[in-house]
C-alpha cells in the first residue's frame, strides 16, 4: 500500500512480481537467415521447375490472404470502476480520512483471508458516467430549445407582420369595392342621366341638318331666281327689241309651233384660255380630312361649280350632298334600282344627274328635292354622265351598250346616239365652252364627237388596254386617259397627236382629273393612292395616300384649293 502526498489523492494496491535476470545456462545458438532458406530448398527438391515455384508462391500467397481474412478484429471495450477503488474516492472527497484508514485496513485483512470474492463483491453501477451523457444531452437538448424558440419567436413576429397586412390589404380591398359600387352606382345614374338628352340630341341633330338643307336650298333657290331673273331680262330686252322692230316690219304670219326643244348653244371663246389661275401647291398637300360618306363603295364624285359643296354616288344605290369643308349632309336622294356609276353638277349648280346600272339616267332638282326627269334609253349600265358647260338643257351619257347619248333636257329625249365603239364606254366629257363630246372606250381608243351632227370627228389609238378615264383640262387643248395598265396618255386636240405616256402606277388607273391651272393631272388606281403629275415634265410631284382600298373617283374644286377623292373603303377624303 503507498500513501498519496496530499488529500485528494486515491489510494490503490499494485501487485508487483520480481524476477532475478539470472543465467539458466543454456547456450543459444545464432542461425542464418540465408542458410535455413537453403535448407528448405534443398529439401523441397532443387530441380523443381519455374511454372511449380510459381504455383507454390501463388498457394502461399492465397493462404496468407485467408489466414488475413481470419484475423479477429480488436474491440475497445469499458470497464467499470471497481467498488473498493469507489469507496476510497468517496471517503477521500469527503475529508473521512479515519474512516478511510479503517476501511483499509479491515478490506486488506478480510482480502488477506479471502473472505471477500469478487462475485459477491460485484461492480459499481456506471451511473456517474450515464449521468454525464445525460448532463451532456440536457445541455444539447437545451441549446437545441433555445435555438427553437427563436425560430419560434420570429416565426411569431412574421406571423404576426403577415395578419396585419392580411388586415391591411382585407379592408384596403373592402374600400375598393365600395368605391367600386360607389362608382357604379354613379355611371348608372349618369349613363340614366345622359340617356335623357339623347332623343334631344337626335331633335337637335335633325333640326341643324334641317336648317342647313334649307340654307342650301335657299341659297341655290337664290342662285336659280338670281338666273331666271337675268333670262327674264335678256328676254325682255330681246321683247322690245323686238316689239319695236315689229312696229318698223309687216306682220308676219302665224304659223303652228311643234314641241318645244332645246338648241344647241353658240360655241365661244373659252375664258381659260387666257385667264391666269393661280397654281395649288400640291408638293405640300396631305390628307385633310375623311368623311364616312355611304355604306358601300364610292364610284363617283363632283364638286359645285361655285360652292364648297360636293357631290357622291355609291354603290349602295344613293346619292348624298356634302358642305366642305365641315363636311356636313346637305341632301340624299334615292331611287335607282341599282348601284350608281357616275354623278355631274349642271353648270346653274341646281340640278344634279346621275347614272346608274339600271340602264337608266336621272335628273334630280334642288329646287323640290324631287327627280324631275328619267331617262332610259340605254340597254345596259350607265358608265357616265357630263352636263354641257354652257346650258343646263343638254347632258351626255355612255354606256356599256357600246353607245354615247346626247340628251334633250328640255324634251327629256335622245337627241344623238352616237355609235362607233366596239365595246363598252367607260368615260364620257365635255370638252370645255364647245359643242364637242370625248369618250374613253373598252376597245382602248379615245374619240371625239360633234354633238350637232352625232359623228365622230377624230380618233385617238395607242392604249393597250381598256381604258377607264378620259378628261379634259378646262384650257380644252389637251385630254388625258387612262387604262387598265396604269398607264395614262397625253392628247394634243390640235395637233392631233399624243404627246406624252406615262406609267402612274403598276396596277389599273380608274380615275384622272385636270386642276383648273391646267399645271397638274391627279390619277388614282387599285394601289389606294393618288399621285399628282406635273403636265410638262411627267415627273410625280407629290403621292397621297390615305385610302384603305382602291380609288375610283376624283376631282379639284373649281379653285384648284383642294381635291376630293372617293374609294372602295366607302370614304371620302379631302386633300388639301
Amino acid at each position: 500500500m503507498s500513501t498519496p502526498d496530499d488529500e485528494d489523492a486515491a489510494y490503490f494496491l499494485e501487485a508487483v512480481t520480481l524476477e532475478d535476470e539470472e543465467d539458466d545456462g543454456y547456450e543459444y545458438k545464432e542461425v542464418e537467415v540465408e542458410e535455413e532458406l537453403e535448407e528448405d530448398l534443398e529439401g523441397e527438391g532443387a530441380d523443381e521447375d519455374l511454372e511449380q515455384a510459381l504455383k507454390t508462391m501463388k498457394t502461399k500467397e492465397v493462404g496468407a490472404t485467408v489466414i488475413k481474412e481470419e484475423l479477429p478484429r480488436a474491440e475497445i471495450s469499458n470497464r467499470p470502476e471497481v467498488l473498493d477503488d469507489f469507496i476510497r474516492n468517496v471517503l477521500l472527497k469527503l475529508g473521512m480520512n479515519d474512516t478511510l484508514d479503517m476501511f483499509q485496513r479491515e478490506w486488506y485483512r478480510l482480502s488477506g483471508e479471502g473472505k471477500l470474492s469478487e462475485l459477491e463483491i460485484g461492480s459499481v453501477p456506471d451511473i456517474y458516467v450515464r449521468n454525464q451523457q445525460l448532463s451532456d444531452q440536457l445541455k444539447s437538448m437545451q441549446s437545441e430549445i433555445d435555438s427553437m424558440q427563436d425560430l419560434a419567436n420570429a416565426a411569431k413576429s412574421t406571423w404576426d407582420k403577415f395578419r396585419k397586412e392580411r388586415d391591411f390589404h382585407k379592408m384596403h380591398h373592402k374600400r375598393v369595392v365600395q368605391e367600386k359600387e360607389k362608382l357604379i352606382t354613379d355611371m348608372k345614374r349618369l349613363k340614366a342621366h345622359y340617356e335623357n338628352y339623347e332623343p334631344m340630341l337626335k331633335m337637335m341633330r335633325a333640326k341643324y341638318e334641317t336648317a342647313m338643307k334649307e340654307k342650301m336650298m335657299m341659297k341655290l333657290e337664290r342662285d336659280r331666281l338670281v338666273a331666271k331673273v337675268e333670262t327674264i331680262e335678256e328676254q325682255l330686252r330681246q321683247l322690245e327689241a323686238a316689239a319695236s322692230k315689229a312696229l318698223e316690219e309687216p306682220k308676219p304670219q302665224l304659223t303652228r309651233r311643234g314641241p318645244k326643244v332645246a338648241k344647241l348653244p353658240e360655241e365661244c371663246v373659252n375664258p381659260f384660255l387666257t385667264q391666269q389661275v393661280a397654281e395649288p401647291q400640291v408638293e405640300r398637300w396631305g390628307l385633310s380630312k375623311t368623311f364616312q360618306t355611304h355604306a358601300a363603295p364610292l364610284s363617283a364624285i363632283a364638286t359645285h361649280p361655285t360652292r364648297s359643296i360636293v357631290a357622291t354616288a355609291s354603290d349602295d344605290c344613293n346619292w348624298k350632298l356634302w358642305n366642305l369643308p365641315g363636311g356636313d349632309l346637305i341632301m340624299s336622294g334615292e331611287g335607282h334600282a341599282d348601284w350608281l356609276s357616275s354623278i355631274a353638277f349642271a353648270p346653274s349648280g341646281t340640278q344634279l344627274a346621275t347614272g346608274s346600272a339600271d340602264c337608266s339616267v336621272k335628273i334630280w332638282d334642288f329646287g323640290t328635292s324631287r327627280c324631275m326627269a328619267s331617262l332610259n334609253e340605254h340597254t345596259q349600265a350607265v358608265w357616265g354622265v357630263a352636263y354641257h358647260d354652257l346650258t343646263d338643257s343638254f347632258l351626255v351619257s355612255c354606256s356599256m351598250d357600246h353607245t354615247a347619248k346626247l340628251w334633250d333636257l328640255v324634251a327629256t329625249k335622245c337627241k344623238h346616239t352616237m355609235r362607233g365603239h366596239v365595246d363598252s364606254v367607260n368615260s364620257i366629257c365635255f370638252q370645255p365652252y364647245s359643242n364637242n363630246i370625248c369618250t374613253g372606250s373598252g376597245d382602248k381608243t379615245v374619240s371625239l364627237w360633234d354633238c350637232r351632227s352625232g359623228l365622230c370627228i377624230q380618233t385617238f389609238y395607242g392604249h393597250k388596254n381598256s381604258i377607264n378615264s378620259v378628261s379634259f383640262a378646262l384650257r380644252g387643248d389637251t385630254i388625258a386617259s387612262a387604262d387598265a395598265d396604269g398607264i395614262v396618255r397625253m392628247w394634243d386636240v390640235r395637233m392631233v397627236a399624243e404627246v406624252a405616256a406615262f406609267t402612274a402606277s403598276q396596277y389599273p388607273v380608274n380615275t384622272t382629273a385636270f386642276d383648273p391651272s391646267g399645271k397638274w393631272l391627279a390619277a388614282g388606281g387599285d394601289d389606294g393612292s393618288i399621285r399628282i403629275f406635273d403636265i410638262e415634265t411627267h415627273e410625280v410631284r407629290s403621292t397621297l395616300v390615305g385610302h384603305g382600298d382602291a380609288v375610283q373617283c376624283s376631282a379639284f374644286d373649281r379653285k384648284g384649293k383642294f381635291l376630293v377623292s372617293g374609294g372602295s373603303d366607302a370614304t371620302m377624303r379631302m386633300w388639301c
